[in-house]
């Protein structure tokens, strides 16, 4: 046995033993370590062996190490083994147990863990139609303000607020998300903010061809909404307002109208 040999941790030569594909020696390593309960690295151990009894089939043996770890409350490897309990709950489709295994993620109140919890959160709602509670959640992952997490939130949320009839609120939340995005998932935002806008545009047009009065500014404001909706991917919508203004009870709103559509190409 070499001095190296000597000076490795047992934590490390289980994480040998696992990579060469040893894993029965790494578990045995490992769970000697999780038992211990003055151990030092007790809780790191337990999570490695969580891991290790996975890759080798054992589901059950890996969650009871995971909730050795859990119990063991330490602000990393606590973390970690509370979401390698959630995302192995989710491959079964055992919601329930999975988000409690996300809210005791965010019950340690480590950082680096609160947007992934947060977001996967939001998902289980989704999947059983708690769409306040999900959009509470995004907003939740969306004020951590990771920069990898923040803008797929945001992106998610203001599908669902658009989907609500709520463009203000996607484009307030994609706006946030815009200070920490970059590359690729900024220009994403960028294209549904412009979405958003679009239905913002929307709203107006209709209002303004509700409230107004003036013959003229009414006709401009249905050219507009009819020429906005087939972009929002609603051309029968389009339709119906230009049909709206043609046959309008008022000439003079009609002619207007009228001259505006005969510009359509």
């Amino acid at each position: 046995m070499s001095p190296s040999d000597l000076d490795t941790s047992p934590l490390d030569t289980a994480r040998r033993l696992a990579e060469s594909g040893d894993l029965g020696a790494a578990a045995a390593i490992l769970a000697e370590l999780a038992a211990d309960p003055d151990a030092p690295d007790r809780a790191q151990a337990a999570v490695g062996l969580a891991v290790v009894l996975e890759e080798s089939g054992d589901v059950d043996g890996a969650r009871a190490a995971a909730r050795t770890a859990l119990a063991t409350g330490h602000p990393e490897f606590a973390a970690q083994a509370a979401c390698h309990l959630a995302q192995g709950f989710e491959r079964e489709d055992k919601d329930e147990q999975a988000r409690g295994a996300w809210q005791a993620v965010i019950g340690l109140g480590t950082d680096a863990y609160q947007p992934l919890a947060h977001l996967a959160l939001a998902r289980l709602a989704l999947r059983v139609d708690e769409l306040e509670e999900a959009a509470q959640e995004l907003r939740a992952v969306i004020d951590t303000g990771d920069p990898a997490l923040a803008p797929e939130a945001a992106q998610q949320l203001a599908e669902l607020l658009l989907e609500l009839g709520h463009p203000g609120e996607a484009a307030d939340a994609l706006v946030v998300a815009l200070e920490v995005a970059e590359g690729v998932s900024a220009a994403r935002l960028r294209v549904q903010l412009g979405i958003a806008h679009l239905e913002l545009a929307c709203a107006e047009f209709a209002g303004a061809v509700e409230e107004g009065q003036d013959a003229e500014t009414v006709a401009l404001a249905i050219e507009l909404l009819a020429r906005t909706l087939p972009l929002r991917g609603r051309p029968e919508d389009a339709e119906h307002v230009w049909a709206y203004g043609l046959d309008h009870a008022d000439e003079t709103l009609a002619a207007h109208v009228r001259n505006r559509y005969a510009r359509e190409t």
